[in-house]
């Protein structure tokens, strides 16, 4: 299997087949359709490197000293049961 790069590459030559003066019309037909299924299979797999790279850009930030981890959430917490016990009455929780 071409890498991507030498898809490109391939697609390129194609492209500048294409423009030849002294092609014939069949091979420049057979030259624009192997073009135009080499660009649609390197259009799914740039479709499969974006969905990876904005799955690594919505992962949560690794914990460094610069970036605590936000403890918010659990201020009203018994430190021996990790609750905030039972609500007061009338109110939600």
């Amino acid at each position: 299997m071409n890498t991507f790069e030498e898809n490109l590459e391939k697609l390129e030559k194609l492209s500048n087949d294409i423009k030849r003066n002294d092609i014939s019309l069949e091979d420049a037909l057979k030259d624009f359709e192997e073009g135009i299924k080499l660009a649609a299979g390197m259009e799914k797999e740039l479709e499969k490197i974006e969905g990876k790279i904005q799955i690594l850009m919505n992962e949560p930030v690794p914990m460094e000293k610069n970036n605590p981890p936000q403890m918010e959430l659990f201020d009203g917490a018994d430190e021996l049961t990790g609750t905030a016990g039972a609500p007061q009455a009338g109110t939600r929780q």
